[in-house]
């Protein structure tokens, strides 16, 4: 619309802050009067991956410097928690009889320093009796080690729970003229590595109530947790979240050493602060990815693809949680992809392991998805001898602006996917890329090129059935959001802003925007999934117009008009009868009389729940090109570019934000990240030093090319943007490093694509 700052280029309210005073994490709360004098808690790790604990001496552990006190699953009088998703599958939040990885917390030490805590947890000796370790997901699947023996199996969920039929086996693809597999291909387990690691810090006050503080996507479900933790009525629990810093899916879930502080807190009479280290945080905070596909893809030489098999074994660690129902309910339902391919058979099973649990990271199950569809892609096209892209796009999904619904089941919104694709192929220059390919390749060039092509969708805003919003005008003509989304660096501030602003023309550097308070926010579902412009940017929207409305009756009172003849003046943020423009109402006028209207009894606010009836599926496709030293296996990250769609775009500088650490991610996990356990379940990737950590030196700058295609899901035709980066970089990239290499023989290299692995697929094709 005419004037409307939605779709510019709005600068973020958010960064003076980060750029000068800094951010206020959970261990900057230094100045909070109910933490002072706070303890400090250290939990006691298990060192094994999975033995019967025969006894727990804290003896010396209790007498070092600074120890108040040391307590077990006994002391705290803790009972096994069942898992929703399996019922024979149960865990302590300390370990009760048993432990089940490196990591599990088996005790807590209450001490008067950090540091102090850190060296009598050294100090407590837990006998074990040691069990036979189960690290390989694989493995899990027929040993007889059994992590829960209540559950029968290693086997904890399988896709059959939820309808889906096994796969079939090779008489699936009779009358195929190419079938390409069994292809056995690993993602591999990564940590989301935010740069604040967990910590939290409580305390209850005089009267009676538990303030936990949190670093949380949503503290709204972690009060859940907390309330039942604690024993305690809703009324009694206040969470709040400072600034976070970074979440990536591992902070949707209040966690077992958060949710007992307030328990410890009570039992030692003292307000408590916990962190943990960031070796800790490598191998406790929860996993991403951790699956291996089995996939098998048929069809004609003309490069038209009839037949896809694909079963998933994913690994959900110690518990089974989030990283159990991603394959079932994330991955397998994405399964057909961008692609017409009329018959897809698609099966996972989810198993146990003796390693840290699996969770909902970045993109969630779709990249897992993407990466199956386009790694089966590319063995297609080699096994047919055809360009690559091109078989893309003869099997892609037509253009489509009403729902279309797929093999597996599952509808989409809208979609153009070649055209997509196109704008990243012409932005990239594909025809000269595949010449200077090929001119380094007839000159026998050390230094390879790769091309590497993904197109992708995904699922977006389908966490949760809305959200709510309430905005408030201030005396003074100011305004207070106030969101059940969490942000977490998303740009919030800005753009609920931006929504605000557009609606009732108060002036952004007047809008305020309050989240992560359940006593002044009690309702909402936090972040997670891209939910929260579809979501929680349209419940301001929708707030903030229908306040618009709320403030023309009181104008018309006051202006002793007609309601219907009164309008909003957004340039100058005043009401005012049409025609009349000279005598009007400011936002501080209706505020204030507001105020002394009895039958206004909050003033001018108005709070409104925006309800979604179903999800959006961005899409996109991404090119990356890559140099590798057929020498030395490196690889040279040397441009991607992403073109990535998400509906209607509110901000364009925060949608490139988003995309360009998605692109960073997804490129890390291509490239270099990977949580790895030696035969004893041992974690040998526990720091930043063995764990390969991406920063901008391995990047290049990334090309967005910009494509909207608005959605009729919701009011302002968006889509998420948060995860389509991860989703769409990371089969680009490993792709292109197979590409550089394939003349040489190299079909597959799984991810990360290091130098060692590259180095290793180059000799084995030799020999």
């Amino acid at each position: 619309m005419a004037g409307s700052i939605l779709g510019n280029r709005v600068l973020r309210k958010e960064d003076p802050k980060f750029l000068t005073t800094g951010g206020v994490y959970v261990d900057d709360l230094l100045d909070e009067p109910l933490l002072q004098g706070a303890a400090h808690v250290t939990y006691v790790r298990s060192t094994l991956a999975h033995g019967r604990i025969l006894g727990i001496d804290t003896s010396d552990a209790a007498a070092m410097p600074g120890v108040i006190a040391i307590y077990t699953a006994a002391d705290l009088g803790l009972e096994p928690v069942p898992s929703e998703f399996n019922p024979g599958v149960a865990r302590g939040l300390l370990a009760i009889d048993k432990v089940r990885f490196v990591g599990e917390p088996v005790a807590v030490v209450v001490t008067e320093t950090r540091e102090q805590g850190e060296d009598a947890a050294e100090q407590v000796i837990v006998d074990y009796d040691a069990l036979p370790v189960v690290i390989d997901m694989e493995d899990a699947l027929t040993n007889t080690s059994l992590l829960y023996e209540a559950a029968g199996s290693n086997v904890v969920f399988d896709s059959t729970f939820v309808g889906r039929p096994g796969v079939s086996g090779p008489a699936f693809f009779e009358g195929c003229e190419v079938v390409s597999g069994p292809h056995r291909i690993v993602n591999q387990r990564v940590a989301p590595c935010p740069l604040e690691v967990r910590g939290s810090a409580v305390a209850w006050a005089p009267d009676g109530r538990l303030h936990q503080w949190l670093s949380s996507q949503g503290v709204q479900d972690a009060k859940n947790t907390i309330v039942a933790t604690n024993g305690v009525e809703p009324d009694q629990v206040l969470v709040l979240t400072a600034d976070v810093g970074g979440g990536f899916g591992a902070k949707i879930k209040c966690d077992p050493e958060e949710a007992l502080l307030g328990v410890i807190a009570k039992k030692v009479g003292r307000p408590l602060r916990w962190r943990e280290t960031r070796s800790e945080s490598m191998m406790v905070l929860g996993h991403g990815r951790a699956q291996v596909q089995n996939l098998t893809i048929g069809g004609n030489r003309d490069g038209k693809i009839t037949h896809y098999q694909l079963h998933v074994i994913q690994d959900s660690g110690y518990f089974v949680e989030y990283g159990t129902i991603l394959a079932p309910f994330m991955t397998l339902p994405m399964a057909s992809a961008v692609y017409d391919i009329p018959n897809i058979e698609c099966q996972s099973t989810s198993v146990v392991t003796n390693a840290a649990l699996t969770t909902a990271y970045r993109g969630a199950g779709r990249p897992e998805a993407t990466a199956a569809a386009e790694r089966a892609m590319d063995l297609f096209a080699a096994e047919i001898g055809m360009d690559p892209a091109e078989v893309r796009r003869r099997n892609l999904i037509g253009r489509f602006d009403a729902p279309h619904t797929t093999v597996v089941g599952q509808t989409y919104d809208v979609g153009d996917y070649e055209g997509a694709l196109d704008k990243a192929l012409a932005a990239a220059g594909y025809a000269d890329l595949r010449a200077e390919q090929a001119r380094r390749r007839a000159n026998g060039d050390v230094k390879q090129l790769g091309i590497g092509v993904s197109t992708y969708v995904e699922i977006t805003g389908g966490v949760g059935t809305g959200e709510h919003a309430r905005i408030v005008v201030n005396d003074d003509g100011s305004a207070t959001v106030y969101t059940g989304t969490s942000g977490h660096g998303q740009g919030h501030l800005t753009a609920w802003s931006m929504l605000a602003h557009e609606q009732t023309g108060i002036p952004m550097d007047k809008i305020d925007v309050i989240w992560g308070n359940t006593d002044l926010v009690p309702q909402g579902s936090g972040t997670s999934g891209s939910r929260s412009l579809q979501q929680g940017g349209n419940a301001v929207f929708l707030a903030a117009g229908d306040l618009v409305d709320k403030a023309r009756a009181i104008a018309a009172k006051l202006l002793e008009a007609d309601e219907a003849d009164v309008v909003l003046d957004k340039a100058s943020a005043s009401f005012h009868v049409s025609g009349t423009p000279s005598i009007g109402k400011s936002w501080a006028d209706l505020a204030v009389a507001a105020k002394a209207d009895p039958e206004l009894p909050e003033g001018l606010a108005h709070a409104a729940y925006y309800a979604v009836n179903g999800a959006t599926f961005p899409f996109g496709a991404h090119v990356a090109v890559v140099e590798v030293d057929t020498e030395t296996g490196q690889v040279r990250h040397l441009r991607h570019i992403a073109c990535d769609d998400a509906g209607t775009v509110l901000n364009p500088m925060l949608l490139e934000g988003q995309i360009h650490g998605g692109v960073a991610q997804g490129t890390a996990q291509a490239l270099m990240e990977e949580v790895r356990y030696d035969s004893d379940g041992n974690p040998v990737t526990s720091n930043l030093a063995d764990y390969a950590f991406i920063s901008a030196a391995e990047l290049p700058s990334i090309e967005v090319v910009h494509m909207e295609t608005p959605t009729f899901i919701n009011a302002l035709g968006a889509k998420g943007i948060g995860e389509s980066g991860t989703i769409g970089s990371t089969p680009a990239v490993q792709s292109a490093v197979i590409d550089a290499v394939s003349h040489l023989g190299v079909t597959h290299i799984d991810m990360p694509c290091t130098p060692q692995k590259v180095w290793q697929a180059i000799a084995a094709a030799h020999a």
